[in-house]
């Protein structure tokens, strides 16, 4: 299944509700679950973005669902990219392009 990487940034009507962080992340980890997914890891951090969730999702179409999902609740505002592994990219490196699609791996 791809794995993606979504990075959260609060708004300021995330940021006030901050107490109910881990209740958004619960209803997150279900809603991945209901779209076929998994949500692998979940980290608050220091730095541009306040939160960066790992996903596997069966395709795009439902990270797409998803992240819109996040976006829509007014809490946060998302980037989300598809993310390779390095043991799936070192092998194609050779030909410039893993599984997922991704350019320029270092």
């Amino acid at each position: 299944m791809p794995t993606f990487m979504c990075f959260l940034n609060w708004t300021e009507q995330g940021a006030k509700k901050a107490k109910e962080a881990n209740k958004r992340f619960q209803a997150s980890k279900s809603m991945a679950e209901k779209l076929g997914g998994k949500l692998l890891t979940a980290y608050v951090t220091t730095g541009h973005y306040d939160v960066v969730l790992t996903l596997e999702m069966p395709n795009g179409e439902a990270m797409t669902k998803f992240a819109s999902a996040i976006f829509g609740s007014g809490n946060t505002r998302t980037t989300t990219v598809r993310a390779c592994p390095m043991s799936s990219a070192n092998s194609r490196l050779k030909r410039r392009k893993c599984r997922a699609g991704c350019r320029n791996v270092v």
